[in-house]
């Protein structure tokens, strides 16, 4: 008998159990998010959560919106022109399938890609190829968390596709496009780049909290209130229930009615709270540094908009976006012509 095992045991059954711990919820001792705790795991952030941070939103829609909104041309290598001709040129630039434009295709699949959609710890993108007579007519998005990879002993991949309300099925390597961050362990899936920066990313939003906790009841954060000798238990009766009547964003600068005597005085910034606006800022750059975003397009208040902005721009391009430029182009090739049509 394992631990969980007597664990269990040693328990009256109660079905429905329901518990937390640092931030996890999970249901009984079988949930693998309890498994995934007491392993150490980081199960703080979901990518969900992850997205309601604003550093997080703006790296995952700027690079999402730039791969989005830049043309996908398939050419002809020998002339260089687009291959206009070819099935699929329509489904990459124009049309992938019946209710997506090519922008909303793509930045989607970015953002699986990037790790920002669904619950798990990949960075992977899939799309269901559409054949007609073998020529590509469209690409459906999958959600990432109803796709699960395996690679069989001839060492090819397929897919096990979950459907909403349906059976599992499996899909060929040949029916599936996939695209995946260039970061990977295994060389099948990619790293989610919002998982991998999730605790920076969970720093960022315990910090937000608590400088949401200064301002929740409308109060002024840090100031003392002086008596000259005792507060009698009248005089305290009265000043709580003119400091009540102050609590709560709406009525903040309300006058406070004091009591025999007593002074309002500001106490300095404690180096707990200079502390916490200095992490907040720091956080940023903690956040954005993995996905590759410099400062002055993350709206950074004492960054300079000067000369530099367009050599910072440049950057971005070719070290944010040039890697996944070349991702699109290398999963295409690879999945969606086949070896004639790619060396043509």
């Amino acid at each position: 008998m394992g631990l969980f095992d007597w664990w269990r045991a040693s328990e009256p059954s109660r079905p429905n159990v329901r518990a937390m711990a640092a931030g996890t919820e999970f249901f009984g001792f079988d949930d693998p998010r309890f498994k995934e705790l007491i392993r150490g795991g980081d199960m703080g952030v979901t990518p969900r959560q992850a997205m309601k941070n604003t550093t997080v939103l703006r790296c995952v829609s700027l690079i999402s919106y730039s791969i989005g909104q830049l043309p996908l041309h398939l050419r002809d290598k020998q002339s260089k022109e687009p291959a206009r001709d070819h099935p699929l040129f329509r489904v990459l630039h124009r049309k992938p399938n019946g209710w997506q434009t090519a922008f909303e295709f793509r930045s989607y699949m970015q953002q699986c890609a990037l790790g920002s959609v669904g619950h798990g710890k990949k960075g992977d993108a899939y799309a269901r190829i559409v054949r007609t007579g073998g020529r590509v007519v469209g690409l459906i998005p999958l959600h990432p968390d109803r796709v699960e990879v395996e690679q069989a002993g001839n060492l090819e991949l397929r897919y096990k596709l979950t459907p909403k309300g349906g059976e599992p099925f499996y899909l060929a390597q040949t029916d599936v496009f996939h695209l995946r961050c260039g970061l990977t362990e295994d060389g099948i899936s990619g790293l989610s780049m919002v998982y991998q920066a999730a605790g920076a990313i969970e720093l960022a939003m315990q910090a937000e909290l608590a400088s949401r906790k200064l301002f929740q009841h409308g109060m002024i954060a840090g100031a003392t209130l002086q008596h000259p000798d005792r507060l009698t238990p009248e005089a305290f009766d009265r000043l709580m229930a003119s400091m009540d009547a102050r609590s709560g964003a709406e009525n903040a600068h309300k006058t406070l009615i004091l009591e025999e005597g007593m002074k309002l005085a500001d106490s300095p910034a404690t180096g707990e709270q200079s502390q916490t606006v200095e992490q907040r800022k720091h956080q940023i750059e903690e956040i954005a540094r993995p996905f590759g975003v410099p400062r002055p397009l993350l709206n950074v208040d004492d960054t300079s908009w000067g000369s530099g902005i367009d050599a910072l721009g440049q950057i971005f391009v070719r070290y944010g976006l040039n890697p996944w430029f070349e991702a699109w182009q290398q999963a295409a090739e690879r999945d969606l012509l086949s070896d004639a049509e790619a060396d043509e």
